[in-house]
């Protein structure tokens, strides 16, 4: 299929697939006039690299975690990068909780007039 119609099955734009190819995510075979063809594998392969993206991880993890995909296999490797990645998110989501948290703080302290939004600082600063 050419590029447009899988971009259309997949959900993706064009420029996404082109991107995709470029961080060797996805492979086209080329026609003599140089127009991308894919194989029908190629949008559950689209698919898959959406979840991956949307589950945060960056291209170079992708690129990394594919030929496990590929080969059909998981390895302990493979499980240890994602389960680092999971934690690489929780502790950002620690860091968020915290900010939210102290912005609560400079929120309610400019609530009360009389505080003239001076910051008081709490006991984590």
């Amino acid at each position: 299929m050419r590029i447009g119609e899988l971009a259309e099955r997949a959900g993706v734009s064009t420029r996404a697939l082109r991107y995709y190819e470029e961080q060797g995510l996805l492979v086209a075979q080329r026609s003599p006039a140089g127009q991308r063809h894919y194989p029908e594998s190629a949008v559950d392969r689209v698919r898959l690299i959406q979840r991956l993206y949307a589950a945060d991880l960056s291209s170079r993890t992708i690129a990394d975690l594919m030929p496990c995909v590929d080969a059909k296999v998981n390895t302990p490797e493979s499980r240890a990068r994602l389960a680092a990645e999971r934690a690489r998110i929780d502790a950002r989501i620690a860091e968020l909780t915290a900010a939210r948290t102290r912005l609560d703080e400079v929120i309610a302290a400019a609530a009360h007039p009389a505080s003239a939004c001076v910051y008081q600082p709490g006991p984590a600063d």
